[in-house]
């Protein structure tokens, strides 16, 4: 049973980070990028990612902390550790050059801008790809906690960083495919950066299963509802808005909101 549930986590967690791969394969088969399209689809995904971060994971994490800890330290250690994934994620950011961020949006259409310095291309296409690997090392580790804690949540946030996963895949292939002419290459390094996801859930797990137990579990739980809290506030929702209408982000993330608490009704 416990083979049958890491299982499950780890090809959730690829599935999620290879839809970069859809990305790229959109930068090759579309002639525009539909803007109004991926505006509430990345609205739909922030709104899922805040409402299951703040409404289960929290209180998840909080039952587990003060179930071994005690009330007082347990609050204390679960809203340290939520602040705590939104310092972890935020000094990624801070690190990475903002011309190579993932969150700089690209569309399909870029691909037609002409540039006379391919080598540059290749470098901020490379660099991407390097960055949303990076970026997706601890939203693999978030996606892989979840799925081993609680299986029903994990699918709806897995999702949720798929969509949330198909904007970097365009912002890898787009430089590289100019770059180089082969869409070959720029699919190749879409889906490699993908790849960091299911790396960075088999890293947590080889270092961290040893000694789980509900503290432990605690602490991840409510680091990853910090981390998909800011995830989506600082990426998903601002390029929500730069690729589409203010109101059609927002629309996008109540109805993502509405779904998440429909699933979990469902589920009681």
């Amino acid at each position: 049973m416990e083979f049958e549930r890491v299982a499950f986590a780890f090809m959730l967690t690829l599935f999620a980070g290879l839809s970069t791969g859809i990305g790229s394969a959109i930068a090759f088969f579309a002639k525009r990028t539909n803007t109004k399209f991926l505006s509430v689809s990345l609205g739909f995904s922030a709104g899922v990612m805040i409402y299951v971060s703040m409404v289960e994971i929290f209180f998840k994490a909080q039952e587990s902390l003060i179930s071994t800890l005690g009330e007082r330290l347990g609050s204390w250690v679960n809203v340290l550790s939520f602040f705590g994934g939104m310092l972890l994620i935020a000094l990624i950011d801070k690190f990475i050059p903002s011309a190579e961020n993932p969150h700089e949006i690209r569309k399909v259409e870029d691909i037609n801008i002409k540039e006379p310095d391919k080598d540059s291309l290749m470098r901020m296409g490379l660099f991407t790809a390097l960055a949303v690997g990076i970026h997706n090392f601890p939203e693999g580790l978030a996606t892989f906690v979840s799925a081993l804690k609680d299986p029903k949540l994990a699918i709806p946030i897995a999702v949720a960083i798929a969509i949330h996963n198909i904007p970097e895949g365009i912002a890898v292939s787009v430089p590289i495919y100019y770059a180089t002419g082969s869409k070959r290459k720029a699919f190749f390094y879409s889906f490699l950066s993908g790849l960091s996801e299911p790396v960075g859930a088999l890293v947590g797990y080889l270092i961290l299963m040893p000694f789980m137990n509900d503290t432990i579990f605690g602490i991840l739980f409510a680091s990853v509802a910090g981390i998909m809290v800011f995830i989506s506030l600082d990426e998903l929702l601002p390029s929500a808005q730069r690729y589409g209408e203010h109101h059609l982000s927002i629309f996008g993330m109540i109805a993502g909101m509405a779904v998440m608490a429909l699933s979990l009704l469902l589920f009681i």
